[in-house]
């Protein structure tokens, strides 16, 4: 299958890495020659938490980022950047030319191609990736994990 982009972008904090990232993932790599990921940076991360702290300093998510990269998608074409803010590179050029959100984080797009109009860049494609549910229907999420209700498979665990 050929890609539909030349550059396609998609982002998140990545501290738990579980099957609604790969999900994103799986979408960004099918839909762009090369991935643009955004990964927060720690004070970013540390502003917007809401739902308990991170487990991991931003080096080390990027280290399992490209562990799961490398165990799920084989040889890509992908290059990681640090997200200070909530768009990170998709408002400073024309490169990218989609992004790749969760149902979730949608509005972000939104928002990028607003401020990519006032700049004078195209707007870009928005491509949705469903929120990935674990067994008991609620959605699979790095807060979960770290709290010990699921683990990165969407599994319930016991005593949760």
């Amino acid at each position: 299958m050929t890609a539909k982009f030349s550059v396609v972008a998609t982002g998140g904090t990545f501290d738990e890495i579980h099957l609604g990232h790969l999900a994103i993932l799986t979408k960004a790599f099918e839909m762009g020659d090369k991935v643009v990921i955004g990964v927060t940076s720690d004070e970013y991360a540390a502003n917007e938490q809401r739902k308990g702290r991170l487990t991991h300093r931003y080096e080390k998510r990027v280290t399992n980022l490209r562990r799961a990269i490398r165990e799920n998608f084989g040889k890509v074409t992908y290059e990681i950047s640090k997200l200070t803010t909530p768009y990170g590179p998709t408002v400073l050029t024309g490169k990218v030319k989609a992004l790749v959100v969760s149902r979730e984080t949608a509005s972000v797009g939104s928002e990028i191609n607003k401020i990519r109009a006032r700049k004078g860049i195209n707007a870009l494609a928005i491509i949705i990736v469903e929120m990935i549910k674990a067994e008991d229907g609620a959605r699979i999420s790095s807060s979960r994990i770290r709290t010990g209700e699921i683990d990165s498979m969407g599994r319930v665990l016991k005593g949760a």
